[in-house]
Parts: structure tokens; C-alpha cells; sequence
């Protein structure tokens, strides 16, 4: 059966010898088996309990009731939150709270498991905006302000990837016209809110097609004369990418065109602004009579 020391467990979860000490003492979360004389060595069944530690404090569990936890103890009763606003805006704060650390301590796979729990549990529309948009715009900031984080962020994004693919419903194939296709403006690389719109879209049985990051004019403009979507959606968080977006000629051409992101200064007439994932999800069921 393979073992392995402190250092090693310590390595393997990112934390501190320190810590690993601290936790069998104060929480029994230590090797089950101890040899006389010899390092303590981590068994397969203690890594896991640790890891579990991990998750629960990662969602805000206080570090004692996680330990009871993972140690096989009941999980103890929530605590009550006023009415049903304020439940959702405290459990959305602990669940944002656990996303953060696991992103601090770039634990891909957890970051990845949380993110999953929650579009299984609350959606994606809700989980996006409640929790994940949140942790990126504050994750954004810190990096601008300080030139650091950018490595935190790249993580996350895959994570967050990661989690709609494992969560989300497979593609649904269109009946009929097509209602929507999304693309970022040329140069444009952030496709990560065309990822979650696909997901949120699907979730409501609509289907769309993502031509992803950086799509050239003239690709765009094919790619909406082949499939004549119901509505066209395009992502830019920069002003010069959105103004190199083919806006005009798709509204000539008869597509409705939605844009998003904060590249969008100013909106081309005849084109629609999204400011929220669930108002871009709203507008496409609403223009294709969903």
C-alpha cells in the first residue's frame, strides 16, 4: 500500500507541514497507523480525510465541524439566515469565499468540483452571476492594480470550463432555424461568458453554436450566412474590439445582433446591449419564441 511523509501529503494539497501537524493535534486528522521510531507516513484514507478538510473549509465550514466531518461525524446544522433573499446573498458569500481560497492555493481540481456542485445546484445562470462573476471582477481588479494574479486567473478559467462541460447538459441540436450563434470580435480572446451563455442556453433547451475567441469579420459573416441564427451574440471587453466587430453588416444582412462586455461604449443602431447573462438568455428565448 503506498505511503507517503508529511512533506510529501504537504506538497500533494498545498499546505504547510505546519499545518499538517497543527491538524493532527488539534483534530486528529493525522496517520491512521504510527510506527515506532520512524516519520509518520500518510496513507491513500488520510489524504482523502484531508482533502475533505480542504473542501469544507474551502466553503466556509468552520476548520472544527470540518474536521468532525471528515473524520465521519454528522455534518452539523446550518445556520438559519433571515428570509430568502438574504439566505441566498450569505450562502452565495461562503460559497465565493471557497471558490477564492481554492483559486489562491490554485487548486484547479477543487476550484473545478465547486464550480460544478454549484451549476448542478443552482444553475448557471444564478451560479455565474452570484458567485463566479464576483470572484473574477475582484480577481480582475487586483490584477491590474498590482501586475500579479494573472496565473489565478488562468486557472480559474479552465476550472470554470472545466466545471460546464462535467455540470452541463450535452449540445442540443436545433429543430428548425438555428436560434443563436456566438462569437467574440475579432481579437477579442476572453470567450469565457460565451462558454457560460452556451451552457445557460442549453440548460433551457435552446440550442447555439460558439465560434469562440478572436473571430475574424469575414469568418463571422460566413458562419451567419450559413446558419441564418435567430440572433446573433458577440463578446468584446475592449473598446477596439468591438469596434472592429462586423456589426453593421450583420444588421444589414437581417440578423438581430446582441453585443455584450464593456467594450461596447457605444452601441451600433439597430443592435441590442446585454448587461447581464440572464437578460443575453431572456432576449434569445424571447426572439425565437422559446
Amino acid at each position: 500500500m503506498e505511503q507517503w511523509s508529511a512533506g510529501a501529503v504537504a506538497r500533494m494539497l498545498g499546505i504547510s507541514p505546519t499545518t499538517l501537524r497543527t491538524w493532527d493535534r488539534r483534530y486528529g486528522l493525522g496517520p491512521d497507523t504510527r510506527e515506532e521510531g520512524r516519520h509518520r507516513r500518510y496513507s491513500a484514507a488520510d489524504v482523502s480525510r484531508l482533502r475533505r478538510m480542504l473542501e469544507l473549509t474551502a466553503q466556509g465550514m468552520a476548520p472544527s465541524a470540518a474536521a468532525a466531518v471528515a473524520l465521519g461525524s454528522p455534518p452539523p446544522p446550518a445556520p438559519r439566515a433571515g428570509g430568502g433573499p438574504r439566505a441566498i446573498a450569505v450562502d452565495g458569500s461562503l460559497e465565493g469565499r471557497g471558490f477564492s481560497r481554492a483559486a489562491a492555493r490554485l487548486d484547479a481540481p477543487l476550484m473545478s468540483s465547486l464550480a460544478a456542485e454549484l451549476f448542478e445546484r443552482r444553475g448557471v445562470v444564478d451560479t455565474w452571476e452570484s458567485v463566479l462573476v464576483p470572484f473574477l471582477v475582484a480577481l480582475g481588479e487586483r490584477v491590474s492594480a498590482q501586475g500579479r494574479g494573472v496565473e489565478v486567473e488562468h486557472l480559474a478559467t479552465a476550472s470554470i470550463l472545466g466545471a460546464l462541460r462535467r455540470a452541463g447538459k450535452p449540445p442540443v441540436v436545433a429543430t428548425g432555424r438555428l436560434p443563436a450563434l456566438l462569437a467574440c470580435a475579432p481579437e477579442e480572446q476572453h470567450s469565457l461568458p460565451l462558454d457560460v451563455l452556451a451552457a445557460a442556453l442549453a440548460e433551457r433547451e435552446c440550442a447555439s453554436r460558439n465560434l469562440g475567441a478572436r473571430v475574424p469579420a469575414d469568418a463571422l459573416l460566413d458562419a451567419a450566412t450559413l446558419l441564418s441564427p435567430g440572433s446573433v451574440i458577440l463578446w468584446a471587453h475592449a473598446r477596439p474590439f468591438a469596434d472592429a466587430a462586423p456589426v453593421a453588416e450583420l444588421l444589414s444582412r437581417g440578423h438581430a445582433v446582441l453585443v455584450g462586455g464593456a467594450g461596447w461604449v457605444e452601441v451600433p443602431p439597430g443592435a441590442r446591449r446585454m448587461w447581464s447573462l440572464a437578460e443575453a438568455v431572456g432576449t434569445v428565448l424571447e426572439l425565437n419564441r422559446f
